[in-house]
């Protein structure tokens, strides 16, 4: 066991040695052969050693003729050595140190590209995953790189390509929040279902997922029983998506099915010894409670004890406002609890 940690400690020395020799850039080399060998290394696909030279390159010649460029290509061979971080600080460093240079839309654009490519990782270049449903904070970031690209710089060359990935980055947040929302449904949670719906209709105009948003608002407000939303958001939904899939000749079929909250009892005796029945909307079990408390509590009480009226007819007294339902009571009521109602 002690010879096999022995060989691993020889093993990352050996690999820590190589690498170490390997970024040494010779001193005695001028401007023009350090960037010269920075270039060939790009073209050969070395960006370590790239990127060993162009910070070289800038720190021995802060005001050569390269200083800038190199900046610039610092970028570019951070980004392709799979180094977001690093990439993304060398575009910021050189947006606050030339924010009016003519190539600042440059790094603006690098910015965007390696949030944009921030979240793929290794099993997400080979795998078919979908992007829908990981994080989106390197997508909202690498949309908002973006459009502060095209915001500042419309002319740029690259312009074009950022605006097509914002439109493909809008169309993936818009699916997130569909995702969400369809999530929040299958755990009951209608008011933050009816919420993410509503957000993307409002702030995701013209994705496929609008649809999407107003068929989830549709059935949590069914859920709900607001009847009144859920009549609104179904007649948006067939006059703007006629087709979409939860809509069969023209009646709207819930995605997710109703929860089953019977008790663990009646699902397995398949319904033969049943618990309580479900609770219509806005009762509790405790105002069932309080109600058969005093309904046994009446009947028990014997006829000749009762109230009479002038016709010698028994009074029957009201059963007791359900709890919660507080619109009559006074302020000393809330005050005291209810204590001396």
């Amino acid at each position: 066991m002690q010879v096999k940690h022995l060989l691993l400690i020889a093993i990352l020395a050996m690999t820590a040695a190589c690498s170490s020799t390997k970024d040494v850039v010779d001193e005695n080399l001028s401007e023009v052969e350090l960037y010269q060998q920075a270039q060939k290394d790009l073209d050969n696909n070395s960006y370590t050693s790239a990127t060993a030279k162009l910070k070289a390159l800038e720190s021995r010649y802060p005001f050569g003729r390269y200083a800038d460029q190199a900046q610039l290509e610092l970028i570019y061979a951070n980004y392709k050595n799979a180094e977001p971080e690093a990439a993304k600080s060398a575009a910021e460093r050189f947006i606050r140190l030339h924010p009016q240079h003519p190539n600042v839309d440059y790094a603006y654009y690098m910015k965007g590209l390696t949030s944009f490519d921030q979240d793929v990782g290794l099993l997400a270049r080979f795998l078919p995953l979908d992007m829908t449903k990981r994080d989106p904070g390197a997508a909202r970031d690498s949309y908002n790189e973006f459009a502060q690209l095209t915001s500042r710089y419309p002319n740029s060359r690259y312009a074009p390509d950022a605006k097509q990935r914002m439109i493909y980055l809008r169309n993936l947040l818009a699916s997130y929040e569909i995702h969400v929302a369809h999530y929040y449904l299958t755990r009951q949670a209608y008011v933050a279902a009816a919420n993410r719906g509503r957000y993307v209709v409002e702030n995701f105009q013209e994705t496929p997922s609008v649809g999407d948003g107003l068929a989830v608002m549709t059935e949590a407000y069914q859920r709900l029983h607001l009847d009144a939303l859920a009549s609104t958001s179904l007649e948006t939904l067939k006059l703007n998506y006629p087709d979409h899939p939860s809509l069969k000749d023209g009646q709207f079929v819930p995605q997710v099915a109703e929860a089953d909250n019977r008790s663990w009892l009646s699902k397995y005796t398949l319904g033969l010894i049943e618990s309580r029945p479900p609770l219509p909307p806005g009762e509790t079990r405790a105002n069932q409670d309080v109600v058969k408390q005093f309904q046994d509590a009446k009947d028990a009480i014997p006829s000749d004890l009762k109230p009479h009226d002038e016709n010698g007819d028994v009074i029957e007294e009201q059963a007791p406002q359900a709890l919660g339902n507080n619109e009559d009571r006074s302020w000393f009521s809330y005050m005291t609890f209810g204590i001396f109602d």
